[in-house]
């Protein structure tokens, strides 16, 4: 079985730093870490080095052909915004999308793909600073300015840098599953796993006091029980702190509620729960704090918009050679 191609699209004047977000992710062998070993291509629409806008070149080995072939294509960025696609790039990003690549663009590269026409009645994001201009140039894409990332399917747009780090964690926990994205997470000290529809917001490290070390102690309490009960009122007395001031702490820190990060909490360990074992739903909606299978399914169905069962089957699909449940062929 071939190897996934990805293509990154450079540019002359593009940021290092903008290209380097598929680099960390795809372009280093992180077979040991269970994802497959990545064909990266990074590709140009020029010939010869290309110039960044921090003063380096680089010399790119692929032209527009590499997108001929990519499993997954991503745009990290783009310049002139206003601009017309070269012929040339908007040609090959519509084969390409025909084809059935998935298609990425992370920060401004959402205006590459509104560019090419591939948005055109479908939501889509972008930095939060230039939403009102990617919408008076593209009026008919639905912009979402308040988001992380958007997955449409076939195409993902991020928000700036960091929320293309996840979109890109997103992308890779979608494909081979939330275990190779939380050890690609760890070895690269990111976030584990921050939902798209998350606001456009960098996490802040807790102050480091021994209240916040108490606090930080009470949300790893949370994470090793998350089959038990826990209320709002528990965790912060846990915490040492009262109801008001551990939420104002907590959205401080975490930029999103206590009830939303533990039910994202919960989501994932059922998702690793469905992907390495056999365990029925009942028992996962158990384990991972739920309650019932029904509670289970209404928050994949908001979360991930599908059923945990579907999941389940669509993951052991995606990893050749396993069974339902994710257990790789003759294991039980």
């Amino acid at each position: 079985m071939k190897n996934p191609i990805i293509a990154a699209v450079a540019f002359d004047g593009i940021s290092p730093f903008h290209l380097s977000v598929p680099c960390l992710v795809f372009g280093a062998d992180r077979t040991r870490l269970g994802l497959p070993r990545f064909d990266f291509r990074v590709c140009a629409m020029e010939e010869g080095p290309i110039h960044t806008d921090a003063g380096l070149s680089i010399v790119v080995p692929y032209g527009l052909c590499a997108l001929d072939e990519a499993d997954i294509v991503i745009i990290p960025s783009w310049k002139d915004l206003d601009a017309p696609l070269a012929a040339s790039f908007k040609d090959a990003l519509q084969r390409a999308h025909r084809r059935g690549a998935l298609i990425v663009g992370l920060c401004l590269g959402t205006f590459a793909i509104a560019g090419a026409g591939l948005l055109a009645g479908r939501k889509a994001t972008t930095h939060w600073a230039y939403t009102d201009q990617l919408q008076a140039l593209h009026p008919n894409v639905a912009i979402d300015a308040d988001v992380l990332y958007v997955d449409q399917g076939d195409i993902i747009t991020s928000a700036g840098v960091a929320a293309g780090l996840d979109c890109c964690l997103h992308i890779v926990r979608a494909r081979y599953g939330t275990e190779a994205a939380l050890r690609l997470a760890r070895h690269v000290v990111l976030s584990p796993h921050r939902q798209g529809g998350q606001a456009q917001f960098i996490e802040r490290p807790v102050a480091p006091t021994p209240n916040a070390d108490r606090f930080t102690r009470a949300l790893d309490q949370v994470r090793a029980t998350l089959g038990e009960p826990h209320s709002l009122d528990s965790v912060a007395d846990t915490a040492g702190l009262t109801r008001r001031t551990f939420t104002r702490r907590f959205q401080k820190s975490i930029g999103t509620s206590f009830g939303d990060w533990l039910a994202d909490q919960r989501v994932a360990l059922a998702q690793r729960l469905l992907e390495q074992t056999d365990k029925s739903i009942d028992v996962v909606a158990f384990e991972a704090g739920f309650g019932s299978a029904t509670s289970l399914r209404q928050h994949f169905a908001a979360r991930l918009k599908t059923s945990p069962m579907q999941y389940r089957r669509e993951f052991s699909r995606a990893i050749p050679g396993t069974v339902p449940g994710g257990f790789p062929s003759g294991i039980a």
